[in-house]
C-alpha cells in the first residue's frame, strides 16, 4: 500500500513593522539629500521681463532734471522688479515642484538678502551726504554681491552673473558720474535679459 504524500504547508511569515530607528534613518537621508541640493527655481523669463522694464526705467530716468529723481526712478524699478522675481519664482517652483522653503531655497535667500540689506541702507545715507553718483555703483555691486553668496547654492550660471554685477559695480564707481545710467543699462537691462534667457532655456524657464 503506497503512502500518501505528506502535504507540505508554506511557513507564515510575519512582516515586522518599521521600527522607529529605521524610519528615522529613512527621514535623515532624505533631509540630506534635500540639504545637499540645489536651488533650481531661479526664473530665467523673470529675469528677461526684469532686464525688459529696466530699459523702460533707463528711458524714463533720462528723461529727469536731477539726480534726486533719476534716483526715485531706479528705486520704482527695484520694486518692480522684485514682484517680478517673487511671482515668477513661484510660478517656477509650482511647475516644477520645488519648495521655495526647503533647505536649498532658505539657504538662497539667506546668501542674497544681507548685500541687498546693505543696498537699502546705505542708499539714504550716501543720499544725505549727496553721494548721489555713487548709488548705481553701490547698488551695481551689493546686488551682484548678493547673487554671488546666494548663487553659491543654485546653479552654477548664477554666481556667474553676479560676478558681472561687480564688475560694472566696480567700473560705475571708478567712472564718471555720467557714465551711470550706461551702467545701470548694461547691468540691470542687458545681464539679467542675456543670463535669464540663458536659464530659460538650460534649466527649465
Amino acid at each position: 500500500m503506497r503512502a500518501r504524500p505528506r502535504c507540505r504547508t508554506n511557513p507564515t511569515v510575519a512582516i515586522a513593522p518599521p521600527q522607529p530607528d529605521a524610519i528615522e534613518n529613512l527621514q535623515f537621508i532624505r533631509s540630506t539629500l534635500e540639504a545637499s541640493g540645489k536651488f533650481t527655481a531661479v526664473p530665467g523669463w523673470g529675469l528677461v521681463t526684469v532686464g525688459v522694464t529696466a530699459i523702460g526705467a533707463a528711458i524714463i530716468a533720462q528723461q529727469q532734471l536731477s539726480m534726486q529723481h533719476w534716483v526715485v526712478v531706479w528705486l520704482g524699478e527695484a520694486i518692480i522688479g522684485t514682484v517680478i522675481v517673487i511671482w515668477a519664482m513661484y510660478a517656477k517652483a509650482q511647475r516644477t515642484g520645488v519648495s521655495l522653503l526647503a533647505a536649498p531655497g532658505r539657504r538662497f535667500a539667506l546668501g542674497l538678502a544681507p548685500p541687498l540689506i546693505a543696498g537699502a541702507a546705505l542708499t539714504p545715507i550716501l543720499y544725505y551726504h549727496h553721494a548721489v553718483s555713487d548709488i548705481s555703483g553701490m547698488w551695481l555691486l551689493l546686488y551682484g554681491t548678493g547673487v554671488v553668496t546666494g548663487g553659491t547654492y543654485s546653479i552654477r550660471i548664477v554666481p556667474v552673473m553676479g560676478a558681472c554685477f561687480m564688475v560694472l559695480g566696480l567700473a560705475a564707481l571708478l567712472t564718471p558720474a555720467s557714465w551711470a545710467l550706461g551702467w545701470m543699462l548694461a547691468g540691470f537691462a542687458g545681464l539679467h535679459i542675456v543670463f535669464g534667457y540663458f536659464i530659460a532655456r538650460n534649466y527649465g524657464g
